[in-house]
Formats: structure tokens, sequence, C-alpha cells
């Protein structure tokens, strides 16, 4: 990887941070320097959308009359922890993609 190992380093202390609870605001400053980093070595997106913060759940809108139970609820799968705003569709055939920093599968959380 063209990293480096300043960069390679930053990502661990992030991974170590995150795992021991900190949250992702916390460690805004690691954040710029792995991005700064990530930007040296070639990567023009930086840590890119990886780096929102996700937005409060939005309140959901009541089911229309005429929408009854004969359509399956849709749902996506997330963070499992809700630290960032990773989306990916369920493959209902293959096994939740996991979380490198959690060790975790993501989550599936509904649309509504």
């Amino acid at each position: 990887m063209a990293l480096g190992e300043r960069g390679l380093r930053l990502v661990e202390s992030v991974t170590c941070e995150l795992r021991a609870g900190r949250a992702p605001e916390e460690l805004d400053d690691t954040f710029d320097e792995l991005e700064e980093e990530l930007l040296a070595a070639g990567h023009s997106a930086g840590l890119g959308s990886y780096r929102t913060t996700p937005t409060p759940p939005t309140p959901g809108y009541p089911q229309l009359p005429v929408a009854g139970p004969v359509h399956p609820p849709l749902r996506v799968l997330a963070c499992p922890r809700g630290h960032c705003g990773r989306v990916e569709a369920p493959d209902d055939d293959a096994p939740h993609p996991g979380c490198r920093i959690f060790d975790q599968p993501l989550r599936t959380v509904p649309l509504r």
C-alpha cells in the first residue's frame, strides 16, 4: 500500500481508539492527518464519504392507506455501531459484509 508507515500508524491509532469506545468526533485531528497522508499517497478522494457523520434518524412517514402489508419492508445494511455513513444493499443469498473496525457484521436497518 502506498500509504506509508506514518499513514499506517494513523490507521492503527484510529482503529484502536474506535474499538476502545471513543466517538469519531473526538478523533477529528487524527482524521485530518490521515486524510493528508491519503491525499499525499495519491488517493484523490481522501477519506471521502467515509468521514461523514451520520445524521440522526428521521421520523418515519405514516403508512399510506393503500399500502397494505403485501409489500415487504425495504432495508439496507449499515455500520454496526452507527459511527459512519456506510450503507450497502443486502444480498439475501450471502452473509452480511463485515465492519473491519469493529469486527462485526453490518446491521440491518429498515427504510421508512
